[in-house]
């Protein structure tokens, strides 16, 4: 049955038919209004930023989804939602038409424009911003006004996955010719009170908030505290309602309190060990499968995370995504296999050093797992341990074999586009395969779902058999909660709601 004009521009897509569906309708229902929070996210440094182009860490993202809006949002089920876009249209997925939500204000009072939105968009581009996303930004070729709330947006090749890429947080949205971050000025669901980088942040309830009845809170304040053990004893002690990265060493604790709650939200957060093909014995396609085979996952599951984490098949994608491939055969632990294709690869009796880290989550203890096996297949591995600070600018991709650590991503083509293509800065282990690169940009250009979970399930196979990345689980995200602080739900793009908690939350205290 086809779509009328009218349907489509409603729905928010042409030929892609994702569901951009309004978000805020996914809450619990009563909210009470009112009540102050404090709020721990994992760092806080002089770094910190209020530009949603800057962000770096975690507990940036959180501050941005406080004090800006997007284009679109993300759902519990990884699709965008319309937000300041009221539709989104294509039939090409290289050409949008945008039309804005009418009567949308910005905290100092000025009415959300089409101009705002080219501004923010088209700053990514500049060498001089510092955006984090301007190598994905780089596919606007022209994003120009066409009416007071209206806009379009041309690419430089098809992409179906605008609406999703758009729901980012360095996209969130400013008004147009801001530079100066000192006082952010956004539509979001709280204004800034005051804001110490390396120190706090606290926000306040935005009453002209374009989403009627929300926020609930009247006050978040918003600080870093590194260490899992501290933030886990400030919540318990009552200094703070909600922490992020929880150990899953410290879940018994916290729900043995009896007044607090974990937010367990299945992720595509994953610790790799990262085989570079450059690196002599490790770019071996039998080294790679052996190494493969020597994980055993489950136990990796259930003494590593005690149990919150999700077998994975040496590739990205997460079993609860759209387009996981189900029907892959899945890899697990076969000492004989190992064997063999160690012996294949003519594998010798030196040591091979894997380099690991905390900042890796659970990657010191996978590599004495695989320092173990290894042994009893002839390998030889020295695990060398390396603190966390500056493990990432001196070790990371630096060595033939060490560990990394990918946070989610929302869709396949944007963790596929920047760890696996040939010419991504992050990838990782140096592999180029054509065939890959070609499936990559068919994707991208396809509408049709069932035909791009076809193409994205032989990128799966792809890297599962051929790439030097072993993937043995996804990490559960988990968050700690104060039961008196209500309506929390997963969304698997990041802890604290996919950071974005703050609009949905209210206090029965």
């Amino acid at each position: 049955m086809g779509l009328s004009r009218r349907t489509l521009l409603t729905a928010g897509m042409a030929a892609s038919a994702l569901p951009l569906l309004p978000a805020w309708g996914q809450a619990a229902p009563q909210p009470r209004t009112g009540g102050r929070i404090r709020v721990a996210g994992m760092s806080s440094s002089t770094a910190d930023t209020t530009d949603p182009a800057k962000g770096a860490l975690s507990t940036d993202y959180i501050r941005h989804h406080m004090l800006y809006s997007g284009l679109t949002e993300y759902g519990a089920d990884l699709r965008p939602r319309l937000a300041l876009a009221e539709a989104m249209e294509s039939s090409d997925q290289i050409t949008w038409r945008i039309k804005l939500r009418d009567g949308v204000r910005f905290h100092d009072g000025k009415r959300l424009n089409a101009e705002d939105v080219v501004f923010s968009l088209t700053r990514h581009l500049d060498p001089a911003g510092g955006s984090k996303v301007r190598p994905i930004a780089s596919q606007f070729a022209e994003i120009r006004a066409t009416g007071p709330l209206d806009l379009t947006i041309t690419l430089t090749g098809p992409n179906v996955d605008l609406p999703a890429m758009l729901a980012q947080s360095h996209f969130l949205i400013i008004a147009a010719g801001a530079k100066d971050f000192s006082r952010p000025n956004g539509t979001g669901p709280y204004r800034i009170k005051s804001f110490v980088p390396g120190v706090s942040t606290i926000v306040t309830r935005n009453e002209d908030f374009w989403k009627p009845g929300k926020p609930y809170l009247d006050e978040i304040e918003l600080i870093g505290i590194p260490d899992e053990v501290s933030r886990v004893n400030a919540l318990l002690s009552g200094d703070v309602q909600m922490v992020i990265a929880v150990n899953p060493r410290s879940i018994r604790r916290i729900r043995e309190s009896g007044t607090h709650e974990m937010l367990e939200t299945p992720s595509g957060l994953y610790t790799n060990l990262i085989m570079r093909v450059d690196g002599g014995i490790t770019g071996n396609p039998d080294f790679m499968l052996g190494m493969k085979y020597l994980f055993d996952r489950e136990l990796v599951k259930r003494a590593l995370f005690r149990g919150s984490a999700i077998i994975a098949n040496d590739h990205p994608i997460p079993p609860f995504h759209p387009f996981f491939r189900a029907d892959l055969p899945q890899r697990n632990f076969d000492l004989d296999r190992a064997k063999y294709h160690f012996a294949k690869a003519g594998l010798g009796p030196a040591r091979l050093p894997v380099y690991a880290s905390t900042a890796a989550e659970g990657s010191v203890d996978m590599g004495s797992v695989l320092q173990e096996y290894g042994a009893r297949a002839g390998l030889n591995l020295a695990i060398n341990r390396m603190p966390a600070d500056g493990y990432w600018s001196t070790h990371w991709m630096k060595h033939p074999l060490s560990f990394g650590n990918t946070n989610p991503r929302a869709t396949a083509d944007l963790v596929f586009s920047q760890f696996y293509k040939s010419t991504a800065a992050w990838n990782e282990t140096g592999w180029k395969n054509e065939r890959f690169d070609r499936l990559l940009l068919e994707a991208r250009a396809t509408a049709d779902e069932p035909l791009r979970a076809q193409i994205y399930g032989e990128m799966q196979e792809i890297v599962s058999n051929h790439c030097g990345t072993a993937i043995p689980v996804f990490i559960n995200l988990m968050d700690g909660y104060d039961k008196r602080l209500k309506g929390l739900y997963p969304v698997p793009v990041g802890g604290f709601m996919g950071y974005a908690f703050a609009e949905h939350v209210w206090w029965e205290g």
